[in-house]
């Protein structure tokens, strides 16, 4: 799916309509198939972009265009066919509790199914091999039929990542998909779903709090801060002092490639010890 946003703005999905918008007169354009991670600082407004391009926001100002249309200039019919090829997953999934896995993974597929196939495979799971296929490529094909309230927040998430592996979407819009995985599980996460969009074809969007991740799975980065665009770039062009620059004041939050510090002032040296 190609995206062209025009001088977009937007505000975040739990503001209010006298709240600033998060983002700003953001503008760029991504080709069909690209994969982008989107890194910053807490409040850049990625999640709001992401909440955009997903159609679930519509731009204060501005315009998203997604294959060159705007969806938010159809009628609801052809909104809801827009949002059908699109795939959402925030960083802490909506899985019902008492649910079973199964039917957790498989709900990628609802908006490509009629009323009655939805409500009959609550009850009758209509693809359990997709479903499982989905989880392997996650290592959870065991928790197939498992409830969802006795998995794990890493467990959760990565259920939440393979129901978009069934989605049948030709954009994903993962937010943050790494932040409760410990860093065997972040970099198995990210391989798949890098995988999964070339075997589809489809658009990758990704923020990413690890700034090291991104860097080494995502071929372009776009930087956030204040709601604004401060970069777009190769990630074989985002320096450290880019990124120092991008997290300023906010150095605590950058992970991965670290900014050198300057030495500790008045700091004695050290007195070399000679041990028999």
């Amino acid at each position: 799916m190609i995206i062209e946003l025009e001088q977009i703005a937007g505000r975040h999905p739990a503001a209010g309509r006298d709240t600033p918008p998060a983002l700003k007169n953001v503008s760029f354009s991504v080709q069909a198939g690209e994969q982008v991670a989107i890194i910053g600082p807490s409040g850049a407004g990625k999640t709001t972009l992401l909440h955009l391009l997903a159609c679930a926001l519509e731009p204060v100002a501005g315009k998203v265009l997604l294959d060159h249309t705007n969806p938010w200039g159809l009628n609801k019919r052809g909104l809801r066919n827009v949002r059908r090829n699109l795939f959402l997953a925030p960083q802490v999934p909506p899985l019902p509790p008492r649910q079973r896995v199964v039917t957790a993974v498989l709900a990628g597929k609802l908006p490509h199914m009629g009323l009655w196939t939805s409500l009959r495979s609550l009850f009758y799971p209509i693809d359990t091999g997709a479903a499982h296929a989905a989880l392997a490529r996650f290592d959870l094909s065991e928790k197939l039929f498992e409830r969802v309230d006795r998995l794990s927040g890493g467990e959760r998430q990565r259920v939440g990542l393979a129901r978009g592996l069934v989605s049948g979407a030709n954009m994903f819009l993962v937010d943050e998909p790494l932040s409760a995985l410990d860093p065997a599980r972040a970099e198995q996460a990210m391989q798949t779903l890098a995988e999964v969009a070339r075997e589809q074809g489809a658009t990758l969007m990704s923020t990413l709090h690890q700034v090291d991740m991104a860097l080494k799975h995502f071929p372009r980065i776009i930087g956030l801060r204040d709601g604004e665009v401060v970069f777009d770039l190769p990630a074989s062009e985002v320096t450290e002092q880019r990124l120092v620059d991008l997290y300023a004041q906010h150095l605590d939050e950058l992970t991965g490639p670290a900014p050198e510090r300057p030495p500790t002032q008045n700091k004695p040296a050290p007195v070399a010890m000679n041990c028999r």
